[in-house]
């Protein structure tokens, strides 16, 4: 697993330091043989969508750095319920105290992967493209984005830097859609998404220099009108309260993209677990 700009190995420290504290796995250290070894698999226990394993392979790898590990599964594959994702054996007190952020990370992310899953199966065939938005934990940003995208989601805007997104509160700010869009266009702004929440607003938006029109919170035959006005000029894309009830009619309307708060916002953490038996 590579993310740019995300230190992976920072992140397994400070989750393992977050976990051990002051006075490290007292449970493990006065229960289990320091010379205990221990052999365990990872299995899901619903039909997921796997991602994080390479994370959890790090937790374990990071207290013993001779860990056995076999993965049965990769990231982005979905599998059934009772499929093992990895077999492992080493050193039992390492084991069993990286247990917990192993499991965290990965049950998380493949939540969020399974819900993206659902999404894009319910708009196969449409030609809509899902997107996932700016909706996640602080600090996990790139992580739930990769999530997303094993999924099988495209990534929105990864943060505040690589797009202008023009919202209802810099247009009143501004004054108007046009001014605000002339300003980021002056500023020499390449992408510049305005968001639109009525069909009156779309030409004055590609009039300044927009150049993608986020329809906010339309319903179905409203997104359908502008959609036809818009005429290809730029991409389109359906936002605001989408559903897995409501996704496929929207994605039907003809728009681009379709982006989704709750793939991050709301995803319930996958039921995966790991067994251990002795050696």
């Amino acid at each position: 697993m590579r993310l740019e700009r995300f230190d992976i190995d920072r992140f397994i420290r400070d989750t393992l330091a977050e976990d051990l504290g002051p006075g490290g796995d007292v449970t493990s250290e006065a229960v289990i043989p320091a010379a205990a070894g221990y052999a365990g698999v990872m299995a899901s226990r619903d039909a997921i969508v796997v991602a994080g394993l390479d994370l959890a392979e790090g937790f374990f790898r990071a207290l013993d750095a001779d860990v056995e590990i076999e993965r049965l599964a990769e990231d982005g594959e979905a599998v059934a319920a009772g499929t093992e994702l990895m077999r492992l054996r080493g050193k039992a007190r390492a084991l069993l105290t990286a247990e917990r952020s192993a499991l965290n990370t990965v049950q998380h992310l493949s939540g969020v992967a399974t819900l993206t899953r659902r999404y894009v199966d319910a708009i196969s065939g449409t030609g809509a493209i899902l997107l996932d938005t700016r909706k996640t934990i602080p600090g996990l940003r790139l992580l739930e984005k990769y999530a997303t995208r094993m999924g099988g989601a495209k990534n929105h805007r990864m943060g505040l830097w690589d797009a202008a997104m023009i919202k209802d509160n810099h247009v009143a700010v501004a004054g108007s859609i046009g001014e605000a869009v002339r300003r980021a266009a002056a500023a020499g702004i390449q992408r510049i998404i305005v968001e639109v929440d009525r069909v009156g607003q779309i030409e004055p938006a590609l009039a300044a220099g927009a150049t993608h029109l986020l329809l906010d919170n339309m319903d179905v035959p409203t997104l359908r009108e502008a959609v036809a006005l818009v005429g290809g000029r730029v991409p389109t894309e359906a936002s605001g309260g989408v559903t897995l009830e409501t996704i496929r009619a929207k994605a039907e309307t003809g728009v681009t993209y379709i982006s989704v708060g709750r793939l991050t916002q709301s995803a319930p953490a996958a039921d995966i677990g790991l067994d251990f038996c002795q050696a």
